[in-house]
């Protein structure tokens, strides 16, 4: 009896419905309902042009190159897993490990990262970092998964960012397990990882509508070993400079620019990165 009571009552209903689109009239061919939609989007993309590639005082390649990445976002904005890769346009000259000669290699990387945002202020992440260029050219075996401390490609950090104020980051980091040439020689020739520490402070110090300015200083250091990834000491001051964004319309599209002025005083090296973002 209830089945058919509810049939009953979805069949009147429906008959009202249909008299009441005679009444009124059809309007699909004019007007449809609205579809809620979710504008939540879980992947995206990148892809940003640069004269060279920086990192922590370092520059990891001095030519132009092109660096791109593909990354999940939860719907929350919490988590983050994904890929970022670099590839160069120009060569450096890489020594094989037998014939002693320069052989040309390309700017590779494709390196593993995720996050964690706990709140506005605090985020947890680590990175796998896979810069492989010049492995095979120099006479090594590609081995992408291989964190062996000697083949001086693969190593991880674990870092921690937290913004004290609105404008200004402190961010720090730690190379897991010494990887990447990130150890010390013993006498008795064990080797001894150094576990290096990396912190930096940036903040910006001014904007107006479409341009920003930042300052950053940042050092390395090991309580370990007498040597760090970054310095030939235990520790030293090796990334200080400026960073001025500006965003530019282009065929009504917003495209942003940075211009860094990078300063390692240990390296006694200063160089401008120009980095594009395509989008």
């Amino acid at each position: 009896m209830f089945y058919i009571t509810t049939i009953a009552t979805m069949l009147l209903t429906s008959n009202m419905i249909f008299a009441q689109n005679d009444i009124i009239g059809d309007n699909s061919d004019t007007e449809k309902p609205k579809i809620m939609e979710d504008d939540y989007s879980p992947f995206s993309f990148s892809a940003h042009l640069k004269n060279m590639h920086t990192w922590h005082g370092f520059v990891v390649h001095p030519g132009a190159m092109i660096a791109s990445s593909l990354e999940y976002n939860s719907k929350n904005k919490k988590f983050t897993f994904g890929f970022w890769g670099g590839a160069s346009f120009s060569t450096v000259d890489v020594n094989h490990i037998e014939t002693g000669e320069n052989e040309s290699a390309y700017y590779k990387e494709v390196s593993i990262y995720t996050k964690y945002r706990f709140s506005d202020k605090f985020f947890i992440e680590a990175v796998s970092h896979n810069n492989y260029t010049g492995v095979e050219e120099r006479g090594d075996k590609l081995e992408y998964w291989s964190f062996d401390k000697t083949q001086g490609y693969n190593f991880v950090d674990l870092n921690f960012g937290y913004n004290i104020t609105p404008n200004t980051l402190l961010y720090f980091a730690t190379i897991i397990g010494g990887g990447s040439g990130d150890y010390e020689i013993q006498d008795n020739g064990d080797l001894k990882n150094s576990w290096t520490h990396y912190f930096e402070v940036n903040s910006k110090v001014w904007k107006n509508k479409d341009a920003s300015l930042s300052l950053f200083a940042g050092g390395a250091w090991s309580f370990i070993t007498d040597k760090t990834f970054y310095t030939e000491g235990a520790g030293n001051i090796i990334n200080v400079g400026a960073t001025y964004n500006k965003q530019f319309e282009l065929l009504k599209h917003t495209i942003p620019v940075d211009m860094t002025l990078m300063w390692n005083p240990e390296q006694e090296k200063t160089v401008i990165q120009l980095d594009i973002t395509l989008f």
